[in-house]
């Protein structure tokens, strides 16, 4: 087991214009790990409901994803309804039931606890303080968070924020934080506040990150057809925490390539609803798709 992931495993109702699915897996810690799993063994802290299937747990451990972190509470699972507008950058949250995510108090079980590569999704930045706690010997801790939590947990928030080494948000939510609307001088003012590391994900335009007084560039894989952007930035995240914890040494070089990898891994599961793509697709694509991406991007050879 190399990378931790913390976070929610859900069930969610969603529609784009191409289309409506109900009772779809999804989830910060699910996403994340089946992209992660393809790199290296992954585990998983979450809680899910008494309804949630049992055959889905079933394939992310053949996967290689290590559930002994998963608790079963007692309720039905957290569900999440949402409908994506016709450009699909926007989105309407229609439901929310927290259900047994009221419940969820991360333990980390003793196996996990010495673990130094860690992810933690998006939720209650109370939760995820209580998460580095746990931590024996953490090597690289990224974040994800919302606005949501920007709005209610602010405080709580900014002393996560100082404590992590690589904070993974998106422009609208890297704008909220800093108070700036350039994206250049918010990167300068998180930074400030404690991350090593910044990444900003600007959802079709690419990625944006950020390091001591360097600043990377990577666009988004263009694609024909977006099915479903639900879990992009998630699948993103498991995988370029994936590269690097496989990678061990993080460098500029590192880095860049890990942020190439999550943006091949996202580029793929809009591709299908839900983790649908996740589940088929092969080492194989990954690698076509990722060496497609290096020629997309090369200009110096040319």
């Amino acid at each position: 087991m190399s990378l931790l992931i913390v976070g929610t495993i859900a069930m969610d109702n969603i529609e784009t214009p191409a289309g409506k699915v109900v009772d779809e897996i999804g989830g910060s810690a699910a996403y994340a790990a089946l992209a992660a799993s393809f790199a290296v063994p992954t585990a998983v802290v979450a809680i899910v409901g008494n309804d949630f299937p049992q055959e889905t747990l079933d394939r992310l451990a053949a996967r290689g994803v290590d559930l002994a972190g998963v608790k079963v509470g007692d309720g039905p699972s957290f569900r999440w309804s949402g409908r994506y507008h016709e450009n699909l950058n926007n989105r309407d949250t229609l439901d929310t039931q927290l259900n047994v995510l009221t419940q969820f108090k991360p333990e980390l079980p003793e196996k996990f606890r010495d673990v130094e590569h860690v992810f933690l999704g998006n939720i209650d930045p109370e939760l995820q303080m209580s998460v580095l706690k746990q931590l024996r010997r953490r090597k690289l801790v990224a974040c994800d968070t919302m606005n949501f939590w920007l709005d209610s947990a602010r405080p709580a928030l900014l002393r996560l924020v100082a404590e992590i080494d690589l904070l993974i948000v998106n422009d609208e939510e890297a704008r909220q934080l800093s108070g700036e609307h350039n994206l250049v001088r918010a990167a300068h003012a998180i930074r400030k506040m404690g991350p090593k590391l910044l990444l900003i994900k600007r959802g079709e335009y690419g990625v944006l990150g950020f390091e001591q007084d360097s600043i990377f560039a990577m666009p988004a894989y263009p694609l024909e057809e977006v099915f479903d952007p639900t879990g992009a930035g998630d699948t993103f995240a498991g995988g370029c925490m994936g590269y690097l914890t496989k990678r061990g040494a993080l460098t500029p070089g590192s880095l860049r390539r890990g942020i190439a990898q999550g943006s091949v891994m996202a580029s793929l599961v809009v591709e299908r609803f839900g983790m649908r793509r996740l589940w088929e697709v092969s080492a194989a694509d990954i690698e076509a798709r990722y060496m497609a991406f290096v020629r997309l991007t090369d200009f110096h050879s040319a």
